[in-house]
Protein backbone atom coordinates (compact mmCIF):
# COMPACT_ATOMS: atom_id res chain seq x y z
CA UNK A 1 0.00 0.00 0.00
CA UNK A 2 1.30 3.63 -0.97
CA UNK A 3 0.29 6.28 1.26
CA UNK A 4 0.66 9.97 -0.16
CA UNK A 5 0.79 12.51 2.96
CA UNK A 6 -0.10 16.12 3.10
CA UNK A 7 2.83 18.60 3.83
CA UNK A 8 2.20 19.31 7.12
CA UNK A 9 1.94 15.59 7.71
CA UNK A 10 4.79 15.35 6.26
CA UNK A 11 6.53 17.92 8.45
CA UNK A 12 5.05 15.43 11.75
CA UNK A 13 6.72 12.56 10.62
CA UNK A 14 10.33 14.39 10.13
CA UNK A 15 9.83 15.96 13.18
CA UNK A 16 9.06 12.67 14.96
CA UNK A 17 12.39 10.90 13.13
CA UNK A 18 14.24 14.16 14.42
CA UNK A 19 14.41 13.89 17.53
CA UNK A 20 15.44 9.77 17.21
CA UNK A 21 12.14 8.13 18.71
CA UNK A 22 12.00 6.50 15.47
CA UNK A 23 14.37 4.84 12.90
CA UNK A 24 12.52 5.64 9.77
CA UNK A 25 9.27 6.82 8.41
CA UNK A 26 7.68 3.34 8.36
CA UNK A 27 7.98 3.43 12.32
CA UNK A 28 6.88 6.67 13.09
CA UNK A 29 3.58 6.15 11.04
CA UNK A 30 3.09 2.67 12.40
CA UNK A 31 3.24 3.99 15.81
CA UNK A 32 0.69 6.94 14.89
CA UNK A 33 -1.87 3.78 13.49
CA UNK A 34 -1.63 1.92 16.81
CA UNK A 35 -2.49 5.15 18.68
CA UNK A 36 -5.11 5.43 16.49
CA UNK A 37 -6.58 2.63 16.85
CA UNK A 38 -6.01 2.52 20.83
CA UNK A 39 -8.22 5.57 20.50
CA UNK A 40 -10.82 4.87 18.17
CA UNK A 41 -11.01 1.42 20.21
CA UNK A 42 -11.63 3.71 23.30
CA UNK A 43 -14.29 5.58 21.42
CA UNK A 44 -16.12 2.94 20.29
CA UNK A 45 -16.78 1.65 23.88
CA UNK A 46 -20.48 1.68 25.14
CA UNK A 47 -21.03 4.52 27.13
CA UNK A 48 -21.95 2.18 30.11
CA UNK A 49 -18.41 0.79 30.47
CA UNK A 50 -17.13 4.07 30.47
CA UNK A 51 -19.34 5.33 33.28
CA UNK A 52 -18.63 2.31 34.92
CA UNK A 53 -14.64 2.62 34.66
CA UNK A 54 -14.90 5.78 35.84
CA UNK A 55 -16.88 5.29 38.94
CA UNK A 56 -14.41 2.15 39.65
CA UNK A 57 -11.66 4.72 39.64
CA UNK A 58 -13.90 7.83 42.33
CA UNK A 59 -14.36 4.74 44.47
CA UNK A 60 -10.87 3.75 44.50
CA UNK A 61 -9.92 7.48 45.30
CA UNK A 62 -12.50 7.21 48.08
CA UNK A 63 -11.08 4.48 49.84
CA UNK A 64 -7.52 6.14 49.14
CA UNK A 65 -6.41 3.75 47.02
CA UNK A 66 -5.23 6.76 44.53
CA UNK A 67 -1.54 6.91 43.28
CA UNK A 68 0.01 9.84 42.31
CA UNK A 69 0.15 10.13 38.53
CA UNK A 70 2.46 12.13 36.17
CA UNK A 71 2.59 12.70 32.50
CA UNK A 72 6.12 12.63 32.39
CA UNK A 73 6.14 9.50 33.79
CA UNK A 74 3.57 7.89 31.87
CA UNK A 75 5.58 8.78 28.87
CA UNK A 76 8.64 7.36 29.96
CA UNK A 77 7.16 3.95 30.85
CA UNK A 78 5.74 3.43 27.82
CA UNK A 79 9.08 4.21 25.83
CA UNK A 80 10.41 1.67 28.11
CA UNK A 81 7.95 -0.50 27.21
CA UNK A 82 7.89 0.24 23.54
CA UNK A 83 12.18 -0.48 23.58
CA UNK A 84 11.58 -3.35 25.42
CA UNK A 85 9.56 -4.61 22.36
CA UNK A 86 11.46 -3.24 19.55
CA UNK A 87 13.49 -6.01 17.92
CA UNK A 88 17.03 -5.50 18.98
Amino acid sequence: MEITLAPEQEKIVRRLMDSGEYENEDAAVAEALRILEVFDFELMMPRAVVHAQIQKGIDELDRGEGKPWSLDDFVARARERRAKKAPA
